[in-house]
């Protein structure tokens, strides 16, 4: 909003030049998210409280050092949307079709989890939504947004999947685009979501995908920066580091309050939409194979659920003392902000080792 009404005023007065450069407004969203954060949050957590009494509800068969959080709310994840959403509209270029598609299903993924957070709390167990329910409704909002960015790209982008350390090759998909770019956003939502498990467990992760890929949507954005790492050039691409500027801000300003002990839990409707956006990018971007290295904590987590799931229904036995992982660990005798810890430093070598196929391709 700030970039369309200052920007035609740049020729006239100096200073609204900063408006023009996308640096100046990806800054200016991580500090505007980051101050609705601290200024709403406790008043959104005092409000949570006063809403939810024995706030979120633990699960039975979970480590036993969980039972302390009893009382802890939920839905602290409707605070990110909002300061995520403010902040975006306030320093991106409206006329940007990328951004409304990855807005749109930021929100979306936020409304279902939502209600799942909703149906949790009023029926006062860890079942909110019917699994098919949620999955029905997470795959109509991909196949949509999949759909909008393959109508917005420019061919042979459209259709197209880009493979790391291969310049200037795309796997043509057609239509098959679509299936497979709803399937990138519902499993890392879905990733995220079995990720947020401990105390700042999920957002720290979150943010360093999102700062990785706010460099990403900045350096394909640029035709000569592409050319130069000889990455694929999405024109508009660039707007998306405002969006992922205004994600890192807002999950600062979260963690602030959920750092262990957590004030405040971001529950579905915070990681449901946190790894839809993440989901969305990556497919805008061309980058939807480093997604799954750079998230590669979301993709270990899932994998252990899966794992877990299929070996005992074929042998009876599990492979984790509890899955997801981290509760593996947990169940081990692990300090919960050893874990946490631990998790961190694996996400941040994954997001370097992403990061690295841009320059090796």
């Amino acid at each position: 909003m700030l970039y369309n009404l200052l920007f035609p005023l740049a020729d006239v007065f100096t200073p609204f030049n900063l408006f023009r450069y996308l640096t100046f407004r990806t800054g200016g969203a991580v500090l505007t998210a980051l101050v609705i954060s601290f200024m709403f949050f406790p008043r959104l957590i005092a409000w949570l409280k006063s809403k939810q009494g024995e706030g979120q509800p633990i699960r039975a068969d979970g480590p036993e050092s969980h039972m302390k959080k009893k009382g802890t709310p939920t839905m602290g994840g409707l605070m990110i949307l909002i300061a995520v959403t403010i902040s975006t509209l306030l320093w991106v270029d409206l006329t940007n079709a990328y951004t409304w598609i990855v807005l749109l299903v930021t929100i979306g993924y936020g409304l279902i989890g939502f209600g799942d957070d909703y149906l949790k709390l009023t029926k006062r167990n860890t079942k909110g939504l019917s699994g098919r329910f949620r999955l029905t409704w997470e795959i109509i909002i991909g196949v949509a947004a999949a759909a909008a960015i393959m109508f917005v790209s420019n061919p042979p982008l459209s259709g197209g999947l880009a493979v790391p350390f291969v310049k200037d090759f795309l796997i043509q998909l057609s239509w098959f685009f679509i299936p497979l770019g709803a399937f990138i956003m519902v499993g890392a939502s879905n990733a995220v979501n079995l990720t947020d498990g401990l105390d700042g467990l999920a957002i720290v992760p979150t943010m360093i995908a999102a700062a990785c890929f706010g460099l990403i949507s900045y350096l394909t954005g640029n035709a000569i920066f592409a050319n130069y790492l000889q990455i694929h050039h999405v024109p508009g691409a660039g707007e998306l580091a405002v969006f992922c500027g205004a994600l890192v801000g807002a999950g600062i300003g979260f963690l602030w309050y959920n750092a262990p002990p957590a004030m405040v839990f971001m529950g579905d409707t915070g990681s449901l939409a946190l790894g839809g956006a993440l989901g969305a990018v990556s497919v805008v971007t061309k980058h939807e194979i480093v997604l799954a290295i750079i998230g590669g904590l979301f993709v270990l987590e899932t994998v252990s659920v899966i794992v877990q799931v299929a070996s005992f229904k074929l042998t009876g036995k599990r492979v984790f003392r509890m899955a997801p992982l981290h509760h593996h660990f947990e169940k081990k005798g692990w300090a919960e902000s050893t874990v946490v810890i631990r998790f961190w430093i694996i996400a941040s070598i994954l997001a370097l080792v992403g990061l690295s196929t841009l320059k090796l391709r």
